[in-house]
């Protein structure tokens, strides 16, 4: 089910369930004007078709004490498919690493990395990512507030 297969009443279902994920199927229909027979339906072929991934909620980040997020550059020394793959299955393996995008252009890796406080970054980047052996070098940036930060997509 592609982007463009999803007609008017799917959309309006995930405009709803990205912003309310633990809505129930009656409110959800009332609120896309649908039946929940017909609502349970879509959501079911949606989540077959790759469409919704799992239900989840999210956490406030200075509430549990990690405010801090750092945005990490990383440069690899080599490009083989190996050496990303050890690089992605240890970035995998780090719980303070939330986002990593392979990257075009200069560098190869984009992290998001959420801590406490600069001193467990440094910890993070010192002792770990930088000792990995595929990484060359990287470069980090301390995001001062954040602006926007949204999880759902424009459907």
């Amino acid at each position: 089910m592609a982007g463009e297969q999803l007609d008017p009443l799917d959309r309006r279902i995930l405009a709803v369930l990205q912003r309310r994920g633990d809505i129930s199927q009656a409110d959800l229909a009332a609120e896309v004007a649908a039946s929940p027979a017909s609502c349970w339906r879509r959501i079911r072929a949606m989540e077959q078709a790759g469409v919704l991934g799992a239900t989840v909620r999210l956490v406030n980040a200075a509430a549990v004490g990690r405010e801090l997020n750092a945005i990490c550059q990383v440069r690899m020394k080599a490009h083989s498919s190996e050496v990303r793959q050890s690089f992605e299955a240890f970035v995998l393996a780090q719980p303070e690493v939330l986002d990593c995008w392979s990257m075009s252009g200069e560098w190869d890796y984009l992290l998001r990395v959420s801590v406490a406080r600069v001193a467990d970054y440094e910890d993070f980047l010192m002792h770990r990512l930088l000792n990995h052996p595929a990484v060359a070098n990287s470069a980090s940036q301390f995001a001062l507030k954040t602006v926007k930060n949204v999880t759902s997509l424009p459907v």
